[in-house]
This record gives C-alpha cells, sequence and structure tokens, in this order.
C-alpha cells in the first residue's frame, strides 16, 4: 500500500507563542524557539496518492554524478594562511616523496547516486539519471545501485568519473574530482520515465543543457542543490533551470558565490535568503555546516542547530545526506522544523563514519533516532 506520513511530536517546549509579534525598531522578531523530538507515523493514502501510484514509475528521479570515490587517510599536515582580510587552510604534502597511505576505502559516490541511496533507503521507489563509463567502474557502481534496489535510467559511454578524496587532521577532506562521462548526458540516453519529484544535483556543459531540456517536458516538484561550479554561473545563466525548481538548497558558500559575493567576508546567512527570496522557488535552504540550517517558505524562517556532541569522522557525502533527505520530508508533506530535523538527523550520522553512503539510515531506524533527539528549532519572520 501506498503510504503518506503524518507527524507525531513528542516533548514540546515553547519558549515564545507561535504568533506573530510587534517588532521593536532593530529588534528581530523570534516568533518560536523550541526543541523538538518527532517521529513520522503511517497513515493511510488518500485517493489521489494512490491514483499518482499508478501513473507514476518512480517517487524520485536523482539526477546528477556518479564515481567511483577512493578515501586515502594519510599523514597530512595542515597550513593556515592569514592575510589582513581573509584566512586560508590548505593541506600539505612533501614535494617529490612517495606518500604511504595508512588506509583506503573504495565505494561510489556523486551526489547523484549518494541522493539515489538516501531515498531509496528512506522507502522511494527512486532511479538514478547520469552518465557512466563503459568500464569496470561503472559495473563497480551499477553493482552498487542495484543492491540498494536503485534503478539506473541513463546511458554509458568514455570513462567513470572518479574522485580521491584526501584527509586532514581538522576533521574535513579535499577531493580530486575527475568528472569523466558525467559532463556529457545526452537526450538520447534517457530512458522514459515518470516521477512525482526530480532531486537534481549538480551537472555541468551538455549534461546540464540536457537536464533543462527534460525538466520542461515533466510535471513533477524538483529539488536542486547546485555545486560550486554551478553556483559561480549565477541567476542569470541558470534562470532556465532555476525557475523551474521548487526546492532550492545551498550551502553559505554555494549562496554566496551564487548571488556574486565574497564568502570569505562571511556574509550573514540571513542576509543571504533575504536575496535567494527574490527567485521562483518556494522554498529555500542555506546549510552552513556546524553552524546548522535555515529554511525559508515564504512564511517564516527556520534555523536548525546540530546535536552538541558529534564526534566527526569524515564530512564527505553530508551535504547529499541532508538535501535528499529534506527533499523527502517535503515529499511526504512535514513540517518545515521536521523537515529540518529528519535532515539534520540522516546527515550527522553520515558524518559520524567514513564514505558517503555507509550510514545513510533506513525509515525506522532514522524514525527512532529522531525519537530520541530533543533539536533546537527557531521559528522568525524574514524581514
Amino acid at each position: 500500500m501506498l503510504m503518506r506520513y503524518d507527524v507525531a511530536l513528542g516533548a514540546v517546549s515553547i519558549d515564545k507563542e507561535d504568533t506573530p509579534k510587534p517588532r521593536e525598531e532593530g529588534v528581530e522578531s523570534v516568533i518560536t524557539s523550541h526543541s523538538i523530538e518527532g517521529v513520522i507515523l503511517p497513515v493511510e493514502a488518500t485517493d489521489d496518492r494512490r491514483m499518482n501510484e499508478v501513473l507514476a514509475k518512480y517517487e524520485f528521479i536523482c539526477i546528477g554524478s556518479a564515481t567511483v570515490d577512493q578515501f586515502a587517510k594519510t599523514d597530512s599536515e595542515l597550513i593556515k594562511i592569514q592575510t589582513r582580510t581573509t584566512t586560508e587552510e590548505l593541506i600539505a604534502f612533501p614535494l617529490g616523496s612517495k606518500l604511504l597511505i595508512s588506509e583506503l576505502n573504495i565505494t561510489t559516490g556523486g551526489g547523484g547516486t549518494n541522493s539515489a541511496v538516501a531515498l531509496a533507503r528512506l522507502g522511494f521507489k527512486t532511479a538514478f539519471l547520469g552518465k557512466l563509463g563503459e568500464d569496470a567502474n561503472a559495473k563497480f557502481v551499477m553493482q552498487a545501485l542495484s543492491s540498494e534496489n536503485v534503478g539506473f535510467i541513463g546511458g554509458c559511454e568514455g570513462q567513470t568519473g572518479v574522485s580521491m578524496i584526501l584527509d586532514s587532521i581538522a576533521d574535513d577532506r579535499t577531493i580530486l574530482a575527475f568528472k569523466g562521462a558525467n559532463n556529457n548526458l545526452m537526450p538520447q540516453d534517457i530512458n522514459p520515465f515518470e516521477t512525482q519529484w526530480v532531486y537534481l544535483s549538480s551537472m555541468l556543459e551538455q549534461s546540464f543543457d540536457t537536464v533543462v531540456e527534460l525538466l520542461q517536458t515533466q510535471r513533477c516538484k524538483v529539488a536542486f542543490n547546485p555545486s560550486n561550479y554551478q553556483a559561480e554561473m549565477g541567476y542569470e545563466a541558470l534562470s532556465a533551470l532555476i525557475d523551474q525548481v521548487d526546492v532550492l538548497i545551498m550551502n553559505k558558500e554555494e549562496a554566496s558565490i551564487f548571488l556574486g559575493l565574497r564568502y570569505d567576508e562571511q556574509p550573514e546567512t540571513r542576509a543571504l535568503m533575504k536575496e535567494m527570496a527574490k527567485l521562483p522557488p518556494s522554498v529555500f535552504v542555506i546549510t552552513d555546516g556546524a553552524r546548522g540550517v535555515m529554511v525559508y517558505d515564504r512564511k517564516y524562517c527556520y534555523t536548525g542547530e546540530p546535536m552538541d556532541v558529534i564526534n566527526i569522522t569524515e564530512t564527505t557525502g553530508a551535504g547529499d545526506a541532508f538535501a535528499s533527505t529534506f527533499a523527502a520530508a517535503q515529499y511526504i508533506g512535514l513540517s518545515p522544523d521536521q523537515a529540518i530535523h529528519m535532515a539534520m538527523t540522516n546527515a550527522e550520522s553520515v558524518i559520524q563514519h567514513s564514505g558517503a553512503k555507509e550510514k545513510l539510515l533506513d525509515r525506522q531506524t532514522l524514525e527512532g533516532v529522531m525519537r530520541l533527539r530533543n533539536r533546537r528549532i527557531s521559528k522568525t519572520i524574514l524581514n
């Protein structure tokens, strides 16, 4: 039976009334700040949802890159370069030396496959649309997708993308990315499909043009999580795509670049959100790592805080986990605060382990963790 999901809230301590109040001059108007825990409870689907199940082949199509990820643990050093106006951290390796790798982990990655696996584990009928090579790496990717019950409706040509992830002592990473076939998705590569949602991560060059043309033929909701590469293009270059998007998700660096601002000057997230709100999408999300996430749904602005005690092992895939889970929460009709809680919980699971997919949670486990965690989420007016 196709299910939809409503939210039953657990203990919720309301610090302020959930109604707008007059704002004093120069003082931010905070409407709600509360600790939230929740569980998603299944109820029978409406007739409309049953009808859509018959019409739609998939609930989610995930469009984006596919790579073979090689995680290398090394004794890298961290160098900080500081000027009067900027601070930059770099991973350093001795020039001309042969470096021993203490641990090597090879998995599948890329925004398209990461999001597809996240959604499939949450129980949604999902397919990946992208471009693989005609090589052993492509077989490795397709076998991994098949084991997660993710369909593949794209093409194969050339070489599959590869990423080499170098760790650092600061629990972050530097990625060497070979795009391979990812940028060459052609219209003829796409198997026909129907879907209720498209989740789109970064696609460049020919693949970008193909996706824009494809979305113009689809009647579905679209969530878009671009990369730095696409953010640099700005709204004018991306308008044909963004004008079709319902949920726009960026991290703070991407949002800054997208709006033509310098991220190293640390613009305020609320100021970025006000500028983003001038665009057509109905929901906007800006993530900011350990500082949490801000969501604006054209009514209120929500800010979610990460849990205090999280042991970070590696951050690759955290953004994909958050964004795809947030899109899932939108699909099943969760409130913004519950969507934030759900997405942050899944992302926090990922960063406590190495690999982008290894600790993506299934629905039952995710619900269980959500019940146990009280997350602070504030609700304000964006003005």
